[in-house]
């Protein structure tokens, strides 16, 4: 596919909201590899091959193995996740597909049990960040590929 347009250039100040947003996220406090599987897997539902690209690079600088990057689609089968994170990997799924219906309670209920008021909002930000980067990707066809991670080479496990 061909890149429709470059967003960034386009509107550099909509692009320079968006960049706001995720330095908040960063900022907030929440664990950077929690971060980027949350980031993963909403990409993963999206179809957004760039930002897929991205946080599994950026996952696997920070020391995230293959082997749970590879299982991450079918998460809810998989030993190698904390309680933390399946409560987070729940939740991401929620409010990316809220288009399906409403956020249940029994995901909040799992996800309060780990996440205190400050930090569940702040992982919701965060989701709502990565479906808005990846709405701008999918929908303007940024060329995949050329990412490399600001966080070094992925680091072997």
């Amino acid at each position: 596919m061909q890149q429709r347009l470059d967003y960034k250039l386009a509107s550099p100040a909509a692009f320079k909201a968006m960049l706001h947003t995720e330095q908040q996220v960063h900022a907030c406090g929440l664990e950077e590899p929690l971060l980027e599987l949350v980031k993963s897997r909403a990409s993963q539902i999206n179809g957004c091959a760039w930002c897929l690209d991205m946080h599994t690079k950026d996952a696997r600088a920070r020391g995230e193995t293959e082997q749970r990057l590879y299982l991450l689609p079918v998460w809810r089968d998989a030993p190698c996740y904390s309680a933390r994170e399946r409560a987070a990997l729940a939740w991401t799924e929620a409010v990316t597909r809220i288009d399906t219906g409403e956020v249940s309670d029994s995901v909040y209920a799992e996800v309060r049990a780990h996440f205190d008021e400050k930090a569940l909002v702040d992982l919701t930000l965060a989701i709502i960040a990565i479906n808005g980067w990846n709405r701008m990707n999918v929908a303007f066809r940024t060329a995949v590929g050329s990412y490399v991670s600001p966080h070094g080479p992925a680091k072997q496990r």
